[in-house]
């Protein structure tokens, strides 16, 4: 198996904790909790920044000093209304109680107090499509660049129909060379439509250095490093993830792959 490639640990409590250290990386981390009604988990951001990320389900959350009430609404992610996330700056505790099971990612990147806590959606976050024909896709922004939430993360949910593609045309953002390139490292967290289907996604260098192809399945995350890194859905399986981006710069710049940039 690919090492960009993470499983799940289990079904129950953390199933995936992605640190700069185990990702061989300097930016991005990502935990994913899935946990059942009545439980509590609490953490501490430390250096890092953290957005909270209702994937699914509902819970009480409480964080940098405050009571956020019930966070949450839709119970399945692919209902694809538009998620309860809170910003939290580095140095904050915060705690989740379940009132249903849920389903609760955190994205981290490293903080530098820029920005005070604050909720995120659902106001605001509209499902906005982007591409056309088989490269349509639909879009729930929670924390790009227009949004200025946060001191370096960048966070956003994707759904690709299935038969789609998504992540293209195939695009790479890991040179720090603005305005005509930023290095941004990214995480993916996918999710499948049955969920007993699966997904693709390569991650390849212009000189194939890096050249990796993965069956991706409901639950697995993919790093991206450096290089493009396109997915597709197959026929009858729709595709959501959930990408986690961060580096020098909270700036998204990209450069497309030479044999697909007349698609830009």
């Amino acid at each position: 198996m690919s090492d960009l490639l993470k499983r799940p640990f289990g079904a129950h409590g953390k199933v995936h904790q992605i640190t700069p250290e185990s990702a061989g990386w300097r930016y991005v981390g990502f935990d994913l909790w899935r946990i059942r009604e009545g439980e509590k988990i609490s953490d501490r951001t430390g250096s890092d920044e953290v957005i909270l990320v209702m994937v699914e389900g509902k819970a009480e959350i409480a964080g940098a000093g405050r009571d956020w009430g019930e966070l949450g609404e839709r119970m399945n992610v692919f209902e694809k209304t538009p998620p309860h996330c809170l910003y939290l700056p580095n140095g904050s505790d915060w705690s989740a109680i379940a009132t249903t099971d849920c389903t609760i990612a955190v994205c981290k990147a490293p903080g530098s107090g820029g920005h005070g806590a604050r909720r995120i959606g659902p106001d605001g976050i509209t499902l906005t499509k982007r591409g056309e024909g088989s490269n349509a896709r639909y879009i729930n922004n929670i924390a790009m660049e227009n949004e200025d939430y946060c001191d370096s993360l960048l966070v956003t949910e994707v759904f690709t129909p299935a038969g789609n593609w998504s992540s293209y045309p195939s695009h790479r953002h890991d040179e720090d060379d603005y305005p005509r390139i930023t290095y941004l490292e990214e995480t993916y967290y996918h999710r499948l439509n049955p969920a007993d289907g699966f997904g693709i996604q390569r991650v390849y260098t212009d000189d194939l250095q890096l050249n990796e192809t993965m069956a991706v399945h409901d639950g697995d995350v993919v790093c991206v490093p450096r290089g493009h890194h396109p997915c597709g859905a197959p026929h009858g399986f729709e595709m959501y993830y959930l990408n986690v981006m961060a580096g020098p710069l909270r700036k998204w710049r990209f450069v497309a792959a030479p044999p697909v940039e007349h698609l830009m």
